[in-house]
């Protein structure tokens, strides 16, 4: 996109200027992009303790193949390269620097988790290869002084933390809170935006907190070490795994505190229904995209597009998973933001329009949520709304909470 204006021009200059070459016209590519294909790589939790996780990277494939039949983006076709990184670090540095230096990719995009985005973090910006749209929400990929490269997709993890601890002031001010929190930037960052949404009474109300390692077979130990302290409220900064574990065991035990979860472990296929419904229901956490078994959205235009994508491209797949509606809107918002390349497909171009997106509406946004982001505010999802668990779906309740403050 330009952004020169032109106050005035003769009549004589424009002939001059549309009879002569255009710099801008001319085609601009760094490696990975030609006149015919633009590769993208990533990074997946095909196996793993995070595996839950792998049907994003086939949702993503799934949408890509649709573009590629639609004709591509501006005549050229994706490709998208995927390797498998175990949700380890070390396996993702391997992975990312095959991506980088041996398949030559534009960009990567969405690798997967936290850990696996923090091991290649460094690697991609001394290359200044973008991180783009990164699937997490630590806020060490929201951090543009730092890392010019990177841009987390997700909501930021001390932002929605902050959020819950606002809540929790205002509806449960007198609680007694214990917290299970992954013992990584996910988990702390969580856990130190509770305590700023606390604020003065954090010290006070906070009675226990538990850590998990993501290689541990349960948590059992730490539930019942949060349960004797006397909790009354339960907030799970967790993936998956834990958080069905979570759920299951605070049910066996007969432990039933207000529970609050984190946005990345609310699919019901993978957490709510195998952790059992009837110990899900209650559960609270935050959303800013439409759920397929929400009645609300039968007739909505986004969701047709996505249930008819999913029939098409992806018919093994679970239409009603939040982690493929989470797929689809990620590989929407990739295609939206290589679209506005244009013809300059350098590094630096990817990133300049992915930090200037304005008012940009996906299909499965909840209404009046748009993305926008800037050159100081990498953040593509500010906003959000609280929901429940009913044992079946999620149930939306109260406004659009928009956290505009400091990220971390």
């Amino acid at each position: 996109m330009r952004n020169g204006i032109f106050h005035l021009v003769t009549g004589t200059a424009l002939a001059l200027a549309l009879s002569a070459p255009s710099a801008y016209a001319q085609k601009k590519y760094d490696t990975g992009a030609t006149d015919t294909e633009i590769k993208v790589g990533q990074t997946v939790p095909f196996s793993g303790p995070a595996s839950a996780y792998a049907t994003i990277g086939k949702a993503q494939a799934a949408y890509i193949n649709m573009i590629n039949d639609q004709g591509g983006i501006n005549g050229r076709k994706i490709k998208l390269i995927q390797y498998d990184d175990a949700y380890s670090p070390p396996k993702a540095v391997e992975q990312v620097r095959k991506l980088v230096e041996d398949d030559e990719v534009l960009l990567t995009f969405q690798i997967i988790g936290t850990p696996s985005n923090a091991a290649v973090q460094k690697y991609l910006n001394g290359k200044k290869v973008p991180q783009l749209f990164a699937a997490t929400g630590a806020s060490k990929f929201t951090d543009p002084k730092n890392f010019p490269w990177t841009m987390g997709y997700n909501p930021n993890y001390f932002v929605e933390g902050r959020i819950y601890g606002q809540y929790i002031l205002k509806q449960y001010p007198n609680a007694k809170v214990g917290v299970l929190y992954q013992n990584d930037d996910l988990g702390k960052d969580y856990l130190n935006g509770l305590k700023a949404g606390l604020g003065d009474k954090a010290s006070t109300m906070i009675v226990g907190e538990a850590s998990y390692e993501v290689s541990d077979p349960t948590i059992d130990s730490q539930i019942l070490k949060l349960k004797s302290t006397g909790a009354d409220l339960f907030f799970s900064a967790s993936t998956p795994k834990q958080a069905a574990q979570a759920i299951k065991k605070n049910y066996e035990i007969g432990w039933k505190p207000v529970h609050i979860l984190d946005i990345n472990a609310t699919s019901v296929g993978a957490v709510m229904l195998p952790a059992g419904a009837e110990a899900s229901k209650g559960v609270i956490s935050v959303n800013y995209g439409k759920d397929p078994l929400d009645p609300t959205w039968k007739d909505d235009a986004g969701m047709k597009k996505y249930l008819d994508f999913m029939t098409k491209y992806y018919p093994d797949g679970d239409k009603n998973s939040l982690f493929n509606t989470y797929g689809y809107s990620t590989a929407q918002l990739l295609v939206y933001t290589l679209k506005q390349c244009g013809d300059d497909l350098t590094r630096e171009n990817v990133m300049k329009q992915a930090t200037s997106l304005k008012n940009v509406e996906l299909d499965m946004a909840l209404p009046g949520i748009r993305v926008n982001t800037s050159p100081t505010d990498y953040r593509v999802n500010k906003q959000l709304q609280m929901e429940r668990f009913n044992g079946e779906r999620w149930e939306l309740f109260g406004p659009i909470i928009e956290d505009t403050g400091a990220a971390g």
